[in-house]
């Protein structure tokens, strides 16, 4: 038969037993976490990458654009400044003359028309 001490050295030898499988299971666990996770960031970073040099040029393409847009806009600028000061000229050119014309022909009529007798309006 055992005695007392050996029980309990049967029962301390097995719980540590027990522990170790526990941590053996753990650790087998962990290390195919580890080499999931680890293929999961090798597959990201295969996919990522060409995607970064996509977005890279792309970015480098609008950018040149934006300056080709921008010498567009300061053309479009100066055209319509020197459209401006045209119609400013026609209008100083055009109008000041048309008026004194228009304004001279006014007179004459007026003129006329206080001349001439007034006919007689017949009343219904």
């Amino acid at each position: 038969m055992l005695t007392a001490g050996e029980v309990a050295g049967l029962i301390a030898a097995t719980g540590w037993i027990v522990l170790v499988c526990v941590l053996v299971m753990v650790l087998v666990k962990l290390t195919r976490l580890i080499t999931e996770t680890s293929k999961a960031v090798a597959d990201l970073t295969a996919r990522v990458t060409p995607l970064l040099d996509d977005m890279s040029l792309a970015v480098n393409e609008t950018n040149r654009q934006l300056v080709a847009v921008e010498a567009i806009a300061k053309d479009v600028k100066r055209v319509s400044g020197h459209a401006a000061k045209l119609s400013a000229v026609t209008h100083t050119v055009f109008t000041g003359p048309l008026i004194k014309v228009s304004s001279i022909g006014h007179g004459v009529r007026r003129a006329i028309e206080v001349r001439r007798p007034r006919k007689a309006v017949r009343r219904r």
